[in-house]
């Protein structure tokens, strides 16, 4: 189906999406086209019963791992559809978009994991009193994370040429390439400063070449998104710590925004900072925020506070 490339094209010259983005578009699409070639329909000549069928038969697909699709892939997988049929309908190929008559199975809000300033602490001590060779290279990555709210795609994609030491501002061009300014601490600078004279020099030797991009690889290429997650496993088996939960790169801006707002930062700030396109998706960390007063309420003051004294 040509329309598909199209599509594509439409998604990375006119609305400038990433290139991971753009693939999981074609996932999802391609798997309904397929499906569709399955059931012998037009693709141009879809209703909304076989969209039910085909939300049937997700929910009936089993993963790599043995689970079922859940329900927040295949709300996904439609959103993909919706803007395919949407474009459908830009350039006339259909009247109507059939997936606007679609309701999307339901899907229970997951508030995103953060780190408690304890644990935060710990974490960067634990990491700067490694020895190994790596490792100004793994706390300069934390300290950045954490004091900036960078996405992991921003991270691996930095470029020396984008950062401002002197205003400790850096330059990101995030999801759709829209470009705003973030900011990082004093310790990340001095972090950063002393993993790009030591460790990253030699990285670099060892790939005998010049890189434009800040965090290397082992090896002295440039780092990818799956290489930082590696990373950060890395970190937790080097330092011995158990966080209670895993260590991903994306709890380093959840708690970093979820400290922002604790801190008393304004929410539209806070959207800006994170590179949100709609301050509702800024909203969940009001949600985060409570759970981290009930928190840390039930673990200064029990319930059952009253109860012991009544014994005494």
């Amino acid at each position: 189906m040509n329309y598909l490339d199209d599509f594509l094209n439409y998604l990375k010259f006119d609305l400038n999406y990433s290139e991971n983005t753009i693939i999981s578009y074609k996932i999802d699409i391609n798997l309904f086209l397929d499906f569709l070639e399955f059931k012998k329909v037009d693709p141009l000549n879809i209703d909304a019963e076989i969209i039910r069928k085909f939300i049937s038969n997700r929910a009936q697909h089993k993963t790599y791992r043995g689970s079922y699709e859940t329900k927040r892939t295949i709300c996904r997988r439609l959103s993909s559809l919706k803007k395919f049929y949407n474009y459908l309908v830009k350039i006339k190929s259909i009247e109507h978009n059939p997936f606007l008559l679609i309701t999307f199975p339901k899907v229970k809000a997951k508030n995103p994991e953060v780190l408690y300033e304890k644990q935060t602490i710990k974490l960067l001590e634990e990491n700067d009193k490694r020895t190994d060779f790596l490792h100004e290279r793994d706390q300069a990555i934390l300290l950045l994370m954490f004091t900036s709210g960078l996405r992991c795609s921003e991270l691996v994609n930095l470029k020396i040429s984008d950062i401002n030491f002197n205003s400790q501002t850096i330059r990101i061009f995030g999801k759709g390439k829209k470009e705003r300014i973030v900011v990082f601490s004093l310790k990340a600078k001095m972090a950063i400063l002393s993993y790009a004279k030591n460790t990253r020099s030699e990285l670099e030797k060892i790939n005998n070449t010049h890189s434009l991009f800040l965090f290397l690889n082992n090896k002295g290429k440039k780092l990818t998104s799956r290489g930082l997650e590696y990373i950060f496993k890395n970190i937790i088996k080097k330092t011995g710590l158990d966080l209670g939960i895993n260590l991903h790169p994306h709890v380093l801006r959840h708690t970093f925004a979820t400290k922002l707002l604790e801190n008393g930062a304004d929410l539209r700030m806070i959207q800006e900072l994170l590179g949100h396109e709609s301050i509702n998706t800024t909203q969940i960390y009001t949600h985060i925020s409570k759970e981290g007063i009930k928190n840390q309420y039930d673990l200064f003051f029990p319930e059952n506070v009253n109860e012991d004294k009544s014994k005494d």
